[in-house]
């Protein structure tokens, strides 16, 4: 088993439970072993930085300090945008030693300290290319997903800016695509795998959203494939649930579905899909899954995740215009009622 200090992040208790559930469950066949941070706080995401950098780069630093007290090396955060709040704090925190001074100023306040470069911070896939190996990967394999046509979706905040040189390329990471190899998808030509999905623009801009998220599912449904796959849960949120958005915005009818690479890895290994989080996500992956002889028993499809009625504001529900009309999920239009 290899050791890691696990920062989960706000969005696997929320809308990327499922990236977390499925990987809770491959963690242990593949040799992971994972010690949550205690006491972690949120990486702030992509707003906070660009407001005040000194609360910022300390909000995300008191989590390598809490880290880096566990006497362990390595942090493995799944989430994409946490993963380079924390490559980035790390990394400009030893590049301008003023900035670095003031967080740990900062962190005094709460009796902590940080010394950058004192972690390495790693993405689940990169642990999973080069720790795991595509080799015990493989081995690993009982139920190959051979017919499944997968887009893979690694999104612009993994591979760039790559502080550490860990990734193949950073306009064309090639790593999520050896991953779906391995587990025997059909991995399809997909030119906008390193490209944004809009982040939080679907809340401040919402035209330019949808038409990052139009070219993404384009692409994918020109290369005819089944599923979209991701390592991000905003990537993740963002194609799936405002897909419902980007369709009555341009009058199409897109249902692509996608999901976290953790989920097919998981089905590959042999794990039924209610234990990797299918049917918690918006757009279904009832057609994608059937073209490899598995179905998501009707409770994952109907106790799937709800939406909040508080905070902000939720897409409507793509399920209007997907073929389940027996969805039994309470819809924002509906709640208003």
């Amino acid at each position: 088993m290899s050791d890691y200090i696990f920062y989960p992040g706000c969005a696997m208790e929320s809308n990327a439970k499922a990236y977390y559930d499925s990987l809770m469950e491959i963690a242990q066949p593949l040799g992971i072993n994972l010690q949550e941070i205690d006491d972690w706080n949120c990486c702030g995401a992509t707003e906070y930085v660009g407001i005040n950098l000194i609360p910022a780069y300390s909000l995300i630093a008191r989590n390598l300090a809490l880290a880096a007290k566990t006497g362990q090396k390595t942090v493995l955060s799944p989430c994409s945008a946490c993963y380079l709040n924390l490559a980035k704090a790390d990394y400009y925190m030893a590049e301008r030693p003023a900035l670095g001074e003031k967080v740990n100023e900062a962190l005094a306040a709460g009796n902590l300290q940080y010394t950058p470069g004192s972690l390495d911070i790693r993405h689940l896939l990169d642990v999973l290319i080069n720790d795991i190996g595509l080799d015990t990967l493989k081995a690993k394999v009982v139920r190959p997903l051979k017919g499944l046509r997968v887009a893979p979706y690694t999104g612009c905040m993994v591979p760039r800016p790559d502080y550490n040189k860990r990734w193949s390329d950073p306009e064309h990471p090639t790593e999520l695509i050896d991953v779906l190899k391995a587990i025997g998808a059909e991995v399809v030509a997909f030119p906008g795998g390193a490209t944004c999905c809009g982040g939080h623009m679907t809340q401040i801009g919402p035209d330019t959203a949808y038409e990052l998220i139009r070219r993404l599912i384009s692409s994918a449904e020109k290369s005819k494939a089944d599923i979209m796959v991701t390592v991000c849960p905003m990537c993740q949120l963002n194609v799936d649930a405002y897909q419902g958005e980007t369709n009555s915005h341009y009058g199409t009818d897109y249902e692509m579905p996608i999901v976290f690479f953790s989920q097919l890895v998981g089905l590959a290994l042999g794990f039924p899909p209610e234990k990797l989080g299918f049917g918690s996500e918006i757009t279904s992956t009832e057609k994608a899954l059937s073209r490899i002889g598995m179905d998501i028993p009707e409770a994952a499809i109907t106790e799937g995740k709800q939406r909040q009625q508080e905070g902000l504001p939720m897409p409507l529900c793509m399920r209007k215009t997907a073929k389940t009309p027996e969805c039994k999920r309470p819809c924002a239009e509906e709640a208003k009622a």
